[in-house]
């Protein structure tokens, strides 16, 4: 596993264990993870209830009840789109009002199996030990502590970039995502990065699949530009002509 990065002309990636890898380039694709709520149950019933990706596991919730955690732009739009395959939405929001774009905003109102809550901190799962069965939050307005019955529950959050490593090495976004450029090149010469670490959006496979295949092109070319000789020396290379 890397554990920090050393730019150069030849790039050090020191791992965890103590080796090291060089290279005269470097592609970086360390991903993302979830951001998870950290309360009781959550970990117990993921996989069993609990879900990240409303793309990849939402038919698996067709006409149940289910719950989605977080009032952002992904937040929102998980919900819209379950909506059109779940029985009903219930909308969790831990602000006084959603965050998510107006546009997506007036979408979510104009459905008829979404509920919104706001000023919910979720504080726990529930399940009968195989699956979840439901979910509790208090009410941060008046205290009271609530509970839901769902069959679902998709956590969005948000996401975390798995930059901590490199994060004094490379450019990041404010949300420490690796900035990179149409090439998938970072700040620093001779590094690439490609994937769900990168500040490239929609989060998906095959984005990311093609994301990679870039980098990889413009990892090539870099090697290639990078180990010509210079220009004198390879003007006096060439044969002389009879």
């Amino acid at each position: 596993r890397a554990a920090a990065l050393v730019p150069g002309d030849v790039i050090e990636v020191q791992l965890e264990s103590g080796a090291s890898l060089k290279a005269k380039s470097v592609i970086i694709a360390t991903g993302a993870r979830w951001r998870e709520l950290n309360v009781p149950g959550e970990r117990e019933y993921r996989n069993k209830g609990v879900a990240y990706c409303p793309h990849c596991d939402g038919p698996l919730f067709k006409g149940k009840r289910v719950a989605v955690v977080g009032g952002g732009n992904s937040g929102v739009e998980a919900a819209i789109d379950l909506a059109g395959i779940v029985g009903h939405v219930t909308l969790l929001e831990f602000a006084s009002k959603l965050r998510a774009d107006e546009v997506l905003q007036r979408k979510l109102r104009s459905l008829s199996n979404v509920t919104v809550v706001t000023n919910a901190q979720t504080t726990e799962v529930t399940g009968d030990g195989n699956k979840v069965s439901g979910m509790r939050y208090i009410d941060r307005k008046g205290g009271e502590s609530k509970a839901i019955e769902v069959e679902g529950i998709f956590v969005q959050i948000g996401l975390l970039p798995n930059t901590d490593w490199i994060k004094d090495t490379v450019a990041l976004s404010n949300r420490g995502e690796i900035e990179v450029d149409a090439k998938g090149q970072t700040s620093v010469p001779g590094v690439f990065a490609a994937g769900d670490v990168t500040t490239v959006p929609y989060k998906q496979i095959i984005i990311a699949m093609g994301e990679g295949s870039k980098a990889g092109l413009s990892a090539f070319d870099y090697l290639i530009r990078h180990s010509a000789p210079p220009a004198q020396t390879a003007r006096e290379a060439l044969p002389l002509a009879a």
